[in-house]
């Protein structure tokens, strides 16, 4: 079935890559991960063109539970000769366990140079090992992206908004708005037990455009406090945007209690409820039936401020290849990773970002797609959403609870000294 994903011409064509193969004949290469349905036959298609390089057998297995299975396997003895991670942090447990084996020599060295944002992809897959010493032990390879701001280009062209380029920008279209009548933004914080976290984003978006990335790396490590200054101004950017009623469709009351996946609907009723609305790239999947991306809804890079020159940062996720059980083969197929071969099988089929400058990016299966990834190219900082890096109790616990108390009304100060109580008790 997995083959059925491409042509014979086109498998050939990709088969002639770049990346120099390694007779491997006789080998098999194990890779555990956590994708499922088409995405495990689309990562079978990609190692496809890696066995007919090298001769190996690849044999992927996908889990709803890869995140325990992969603990219980390494501490047996019986991982996998490749994990996939979909988040640096269970991988950097691993490191630090003794369970992860460095990559190749050079590879820190060919991340920086090829993909955009190189030392940050660098950082993220570097960890301390037992004996303390930081090594790359992790390549990543398919990115999401969280730093976008949807519209209706409908709405705009009919009031006359044009896109814009810095926060600046933005703070004035949203005034702008409201002084013509209308509601610029759509918030919904509310998503089951989960509610609270798309403020997370939102307040991890604006630390990047309000700090330096070191202050970013500092406060997800608990180096830096919730409540130090620098990161309740965060917060307080946040509640600008959200504890104001004329900017936020319902008022600043509806923002906690409007489900996420219901907020962004209001873009698309007449008259429009609101214009805008701050969230990753997977919300089309919210959109009205039949919304057309591209037409009847857009999207724009959320903008930095000019005045503060931090460059373009970018949030978002990623999953990183670690190698669990090493091989000779293992080594290699990380290292075919390189290879723009590899990522464009997956652009090709859709739902696939990639910060690798060297792909032909008139392989993406659309337009959107493209344009999202020239914003992920473009990025001068790549970050990964701080709140999954951050211990559970906090990331998936107080964070999201004080981030719904704050949009409530509570004080930013109280509520992140709460937060950090709340890190501080974990000790």
């Amino acid at each position: 079935m997995k083959k059925t994903l491409m042509t014979g011409a086109a498998m050939a064509a990709l088969v002639a890559g770049s990346v120099s193969a390694q007779d491997l004949s006789g080998e098999t290469i194990t890779v555990s991960g956590s994708w499922l349905s088409q995405e495990a036959e689309v990562i079978e298609a990609v190692f496809d063109i890696f066995e007919e390089r090298t001769g190996a057998t690849v044999k992927y297995v996908g889990s709803d539970s890869f995140e325990q299975q992969i603990l219980i396997d390494s501490e047996a003895g019986s991982a996998p000769n490749i994990a996939i991670f979909p988040q640096p942090g269970l991988a950097a447990d691993l490191a630090s366990r003794g369970f992860l084996t460095p990559l190749k020599e050079g590879t820190a060295e060919w991340v920086r140079d090829n993909y955009a944002a190189g030392q940050s992809w660098v950082d993220l897959g570097t960890y301390a090992n037992e004996s303390g010493d930081e090594e790359l032990y992790g390549m990543f390879f398919r990115v999401d992206l969280k730093s976008l701001v949807w519209y209706s280009p409908e709405n705009f062209e009919d009031a006359g908004y044009e896109v814009p380029t810095s926060m600046e920008e933005l703070k004035t279209l949203s005034d702008q708005i409201v002084a013509d009548g209308g509601t610029p933004w759509c918030i919904g914080l509310g998503s089951g037990a989960a509610t609270g976290w798309p403020a997370t984003d939102w307040v991890e978006d604006l630390l990047l455009r309000t700090q330096t990335p070191d202050v970013y790396d500092a406060w997800v490590k608990n180096e830096i406090k919730f409540n130090d200054p620098r990161i309740v101004a965060a917060i307080e950017e946040f509640g600008a945007f959200a504890r104001n009623d004329d900017y936020v469709a319902g008022g600043a009351g509806a923002v906690a209690s409007t489900d996420f996946r219901d907020s962004p609907k209001g873009m698309f009723a007449s008259p429009p409820q609101c214009y805008m609305h701050r969230q990753a790239s997977f919300v089309p999947a919210f959109f009205p039936e039949g919304t057309v991306v591209g037409e009847d809804a857009d999207f724009f890079y959320f903008p930095s401020y000019a005045e503060k020159e931090l460059g373009n940062p970018v949030l978002g996720g990623g999953t990183l290849f670690a190698i669990t059980n090493p091989s000779e083969g293992a080594q290699a197929l990380v290292e075919f990773l390189r290879d723009p071969a590899a990522h464009e099988v997956w652009m090709a089929v859709g739902s696939f970002l990639t910060p690798h400058k060297g792909v032909d990016v008139s392989k993406f299966a659309t337009d959107s797609a493209r344009s999202m990834n020239d914003i992920l190219l473009n990025a001068t900082t790549f970050r990964f959403d701080g709140s999954d890096l951050m211990p559970g109790g906090v990331g998936a616990g107080s964070f999201w609870t004080g981030m719904v108390d704050y949009a409530g009304g509570k004080d930013a100060m109280e509520v992140a000294t709460e937060i950090q109580s709340s890190w501080d008790a974990l000790k």
